[in-house]
């Protein structure tokens, strides 16, 4: 699949296809929509270490970090935990394939839960304020209300993890109930509220990357639906329904690009990001009301696509007649996209 990966000279972000073998990660090079038949480079997992959850960059929070044995430092982005914890269990799998008590390990400790003995609530706050190592405080939007100085439930999640005050996302859960029960942590929005609600201790804390919580100290600020907003506002407070990296082809140069894709429904939007960048706002973006969506022949080059192609592809034609042409990496993954699309039209 596509992952955005640091380049080791020039440090930016560039998006390839990898293949993930037996012994090693393979990562390709797209030209004109079609991954080049030789591989761009090679990841040796034969004693690498895997860090994931990996916080090392403040703007990409769902990072893998790779450590080859030569201590070469690989770092690979996920568009969705779901995605990334799939990887990392797959490449962590790869790296300990020939020890088998490894693995076992492995899988015992990511399925037990047990806390750690004489854990001091009060040393988790403290190290969560810490303006180097802790909780990273953003701005984030809910319900059209902008709230400052909040962290989302994955994201103290993947800290409690990183900083190894828990093992598993289900321990990571618990403490985080917790800190709420302590009244160290308190819920703000729609989402993260209503599950306090809940009657299932378990529930009430969300590992979820739309449920906001803040320290309970903090008040409660939310500014003008109109500061500093690019897209209407109502546009990205929908609902992600679905999201991943899908290759568009462009407008005007008719160039193709990976383009991260995010669906959100109530109101219905399809926003398309560039993952080689360090914000994380929509380079474009447009009402899924009123859209046809429909698969295209592999057959040879459909009439308006550009380039040899490798397939997969689909169309979408708002209701402004502009015709959007996109490339799935597989074909179950485009009929995935085109049953979650139709829906919303």
């Amino acid at each position: 699949g596509f992952l955005p990966l640091q380049g080791h000279v020039v440090r930016n972000w560039k998006v390839r296809w990898f293949v993930l073998l037996q012994d090693k990660l393979l990562y390709y090079k797209i030209e004109g929509g079609k991954k080049e038949p030789s591989p761009k480079g090679r990841i040796l997992l034969d004693g690498c270490t895997i860090t994931c959850p990996c916080l090392e960059y403040e703007n990409r929070p769902l990072l893998i970090k790779l450590k080859t044995k030569t201590n070469t430092d690989y770092f690979l982005e996920c568009c969705s935990r779901e995605e990334r914890d799939s990887w990392a269990l797959d490449i962590t799998g790869a790296i300990h394939a020939g020890h088998p008590v490894q693995v076992q390990e492995l899988h015992r400790m990511k399925n037990s839960f047990k806390l750690l003995e004489n854990i001091s609530l009060h040393n988790i706050v403290e190290r969560m304020y810490d303006s180097s190592t802790g909780i990273k405080l953003t701005r984030n939007l809910d319900q059209g209300n902008r709230y400052k100085e909040t962290f989302t439930g994955s994201a103290l999640v993947d800290w409690l993890i990183s900083n190894s005050f828990a093992v598993s996302r289900f321990e990571a859960v618990t403490l985080a109930s917790m800190l709420m029960d302590e009244n160290f942590l308190r819920p703000v929005g729609v989402r993260s509220t209503e599950a306090t609600r809940s009657s299932d201790p378990s529930e009430k804390f969300l590992d979820d990357s739309t449920a906001l919580y803040m320290f309970a100290e903090s008040s409660k600020k939310s500014t003008s639906s109109k500061e500093e907003v690019p897209f209407n506002i109502s546009e990205l407070s929908g609902t992600i329904v679905k999201q991943g990296f899908l290759v568009k082809q462009g407008h005007k140069r008719k160039n193709w690009k990976v383009r991260k894709f995010v669906l959100r429904a109530d109101p219905a939007f399809l926003h398309y990001y560039d993952p080689t960048k360090e914000d994380n706002k929509p380079v474009g973006g447009f009402s899924l009301r009123g859209c046809l969506v429909s698969a295209l022949e592999d057959n040879g080059v459909p009439a308006g696509v550009k380039g040899n192609v490798q397939g997969n592809l689909f169309k979408i034609i708002t209701k402004n007649d502009i015709h959007y042409y996109i490339q799935a990496s597989s074909k179950a993954e485009r009929v995935q996209w085109i049953e979650a699309i139709k829906p919303l039209t």
